[in-house]
C-alpha cells in the first residue's frame, strides 16, 4: 500500500491534506475521542465538551482557562513525521494546501505555509476590549490566571473556535476552493465525526480519495485507498521510498 501511496502522490499534480487530532497525537498531543482523549478525561467538574464551549468560556472563565492551559495547550510540542513530511511535499509543489482541524501550529513550524486552520489557533490571542492580539507565549506568562490586556485590563481570548462559534467564513471558503480543485485529497488522523469541518469533504470530486487512520471511518467505503495505521509512520515510509527512487 505504501508504494500505491507513493505513486499516487509523485503522479498527483493538485494534492489537498485534510487532518485532524490524529496527526499530533505522535508529537505527545492527545486526540479528542480515543480512550486516552480529552474527551476521556473525568477530573473535571464538567464534560470536556461542555468546558471548551463559547457559553462555558464567558459564564466561567477562570474554569476554561484551568482546562484550556493544562489540556490543549502543549507549547513543547514539536512536528512529527507526518507535520515534515507535508511540508517537503508543498515544497516540491505537490501539497498545494493543508486543511487542518488542529490549532497546535505544528504543520507552520514544519514549515508548511499555506495552512488553513479551520478551529483557528493557540498563537493566535485577542483582547476582547481594545482587540491588541498576543502570541502564545505572552498567554503563557499569565499560565494559571485568566490573562489579562496589559492595555486596558480586559480578557483576552483565544482565537480558537469553541463549540457554539461559527468556523471563519474566508477560511472556509478558501478550503472549499483547494477540494474542489483538488485531484488527490490524502485525509489523515481524524474520525469525520466533527461537524461542520467533516461536511466539507463533499466538495473533493477528484481521482484519488485517501483514507489514513488508526482507526476505520464511515468514508472508508468510498475511498480508493485505506491505510489504518499511524500517519507519521506511513508518511516517513511514502517519502523515503520516493527518495529511494
Amino acid at each position: 500500500m505504501i508504494e500505491r501511496l507513493s505513486e499516487i502522490i509523485q503522479n498527483s499534480k493538485y494534492l489537498v491534506f485534510f487532518g485532524g487530532a490524529g496527526v499530533s497525537t505522535e508529537s505527545g498531543i492527545p486526540d479528542f475521542r480515543s480512550a486516552a482523549g480529552i474527551y476521556s478525561n473525568q477530573t473535571y467538574p464538567y464534560p470536556a465538551e461542555h468546558m471548551i464551549s463559547a457559553d462555558f468560556f464567558y459564564a466561567h472563565c477562570d474554569q476554561f482557562y484551568h482546562f484550556y492551559f493544562n489540556e490543549m495547550v502543549y507549547p513543547n510540542a514539536g512536528p512529527n513525521e507526518a507535520h515534515i513530511a507535508l511540508a517537503e511535499l508543498e515544497r516540491l509543489g505537490i501539497c498545494k494546501a493543508v486543511i487542518t482541524q488542529n490549532i497546535d501550529g505544528l504543520h507552520q513550524a514544519a514549515g508548511s505555509r499555506n495552512v488553513l486552520e479551520l478551529h483557528g489557533s493557540i498563537h493566535r490571542n485577542r483582547c476582547l476590549g481594545c482587540s491588541s492580539k498576543y502570541d502564545l507565549a505572552e498567554m503563557l506568562k499569565q499560565k494559571g490566571k485568566v490573562p489579562k490586556c496589559p492595555h486596558c485590563n480586559h480578557t483576552i481570548k483565544p482565537e480558537v473556535i469553541l463549540y457554539q462559534e461559527a468556523l471563519d467564513q474566508n477560511v472556509l471558503e478558501a478550503a472549499i476552493t483547494h477540494l474542489k480543485a483538488a485531484d488527490t485529497l490524502i485525509i489523515g488522523g481524524t474520525s469525520l465525526q466533527v461537524y461542520p469541518a467533516a461536511g466539507l469533504i463533499q466538495y473533493f470530486n477528484g481521482s484519488h480519495l485517501i483514507l489514513i487512520n488508526r482507526s476505520a471511518t464511515d468514508m472508508d467505503s468510498a475511498a480508493d485507498l485505506v491505510i489504518h495505521d499511524s500517519i507519521g509512520k506511513v508518511m516517513k515510509a511514502v517519502m523515503d521510498l520516493s527518495m529511494n527512487k
